[in-house]
C-alpha cells in the first residue's frame, strides 16, 4: 500500500486554530481599527475603488497601506521558505509563526486611532504570510485568513458527493466547512473579545499562535493508505 505523510503542518487542527486567529484579527480591525478588513483584500480593493471615485485621496490611502502590506507579506513568507533551506534548526514555518507573534505584539502596544493605519498594515502583513506559509490541510488546498475559496471548494465537493456518493467527496466538504465554522467562530471571539479588551484581546490570538509554533515540533509520521 502505498506510503504518505502526515505533516502538522497540513493537519486539520493546526488549520483549525490558524482560521480561528484569522477570524479573530478581521473582527478586530473592522470593529476596532476603522472598519478595514485586513485578512482578505477584495473588498479594501473595491473601497479604494469607492474612494478614488470620490476624490477622497487621504481615505484611498488608507485602504491603500494594508493592501501593499499584504503583497510584501507574501514576499516575505517566500524569502523565509527560500532562505531557512538546513540553515536552522527551526522549520520556516516556525519561523513564519515568530514574525506573526511579534507583528501582533507591537500591534497590542499601538494606540487606538491614531495608528490604525499601522495596525491594519501589520495585521495585513501577518495574514499574508499565514495564508502564504499554510496553505492545506489534508493535501487540499486551504485559505485560514478568506473564506470565499473554502466555500466554493466545499461546496464543489458537496455537489459531487451528492452526484457519486463518494464517501470522499463528503469528508472532503466536511473539512472546508470545518474550517469555514472555525473562521466564523474567531470572527464571534473576536468581536466580543474586542468589544471587552479592546487591542487586550490580541493576547488570545498570541497564545494560539504559540501553541501553534510548538505544534510544529511534533514528527512526521508515515501513514499507510
Amino acid at each position: 500500500m502505498p506510503i504518505h505523510t502526515n505533516q502538522m503542518s497540513d493537519s486539520f487542527r493546526l488549520g483549525a486554530m490558524l482560521a480561528v486567529v484569522g477570524g479573530f484579527l478581521d473582527a478586530y480591525t473592522y470593529l476596532a481599527r476603522g472598519q478595514v478588513f485586513a485578512n482578505a483584500q477584495t473588498g479594501n480593493i473595491v473601497l479604494l475603488g469607492v474612494r478614488l471615485s470620490e476624490g477622497d485621496w487621504r481615505k484611498a490611502l488608507f485602504y491603500l497601506v494594508p493592501i501593499f502590506a499584504f503583497v510584501l507579506g507574501v514576499f516575505t513568507g517566500e524569502w523565509i521558505h527560500r532562505w531557512e533551506e538546513g540553515r536552522l534548526a527551526l522549520h520556516w514555518r516556525q519561523l513564519v509563526l515568530l514574525l506573526e507573534i511579534v507583528c501582533l505584539v507591537v500591534v497590542l502596544l499601538l494606540p487606538l486611532g491614531s495608528a490604525d493605519a499601522i495596525a491594519n498594515a501589520l495585521v495585513s502583513f501577518i495574514c499574508s504570510l499565514q495564508v502564504q506559509s499554510f496553505r492545506k490541510v489534508h493535501g487540499m488546498p486551504f485559505a485560514t485568513t478568506m473564506c470565499t475559496g473554502n466555500l466554493r471548494s466545499g461546496t464543489e465537493h458537496l455537489v459531487r458527493f451528492l452526484e457519486t456518493r463518494d464517501k470522499t467527496r463528503w469528508e472532503k466538504a466536511l473539512h472546508y466547512y470545518g474550517i469555514i465554522l472555525f473562521f466564523i467562530l474567531g470572527a464571534g471571539l473576536g468581536a466580543v473579545g474586542t468589544k471587552l479588551r479592546g487591542s487586550l484581546a490580541l493576547l488570545f490570538c498570541i497564545l494560539l499562535l504559540v501553541i501553534a509554533f510548538f505544534m510544529l515540533f511534533v514528527k512526521e509520521k508515515p501513514l499507510e493508505s
